[in-house]
């Protein structure tokens, strides 16, 4: 891993972790982060679960580590598994279709 990338990769679990600690606080022991329902907060983040895993397998790095932030992992699994929610996660493997196809058109030129 390159410097470059460990620092970024520091930088987010650092941002994590404070995600974690704000989970715990607004949650209060409930499954959201507005408690026992789905609110605003969780669906603006959980907008961005399918990025973060196609992040990990693109980069190699688990973001959400449930070892780093247990909460937060078992909101995002908890979450991604609501209906409604899996319909429109956007699958990891298309993900990385997609960046490689924007890095390939970057690479030649193309818009």
């Amino acid at each position: 891993m390159t410097k470059y990338r460990a620092e970024a990769a520091r930088r987010v679990v650092g941002v994590l972790e404070e995600l974690e600690a704000a989970f715990q606080e607004c949650s209060g022991g409930e499954a959201f982060f507005g408690g026992g329902g789905v609110g605003l907060v969780d669906v603006v983040l959980g907008g961005f679960l399918g990025w973060l895993r196609a992040s990990e397998a693109m980069c190699g790095v688990r973001v959400v580590d449930p070892a780093a932030t247990p909460l937060l992992a078992v909101w995002a699994d908890r979450f991604g598994a609501l209906d409604g929610v899996r319909e429109v996660i956007p699958d990891v493997q298309r993900l990385l279709l997609l960046e490689y196809n924007r890095m390939r058109r970057a690479l030649l030129g193309l818009p």
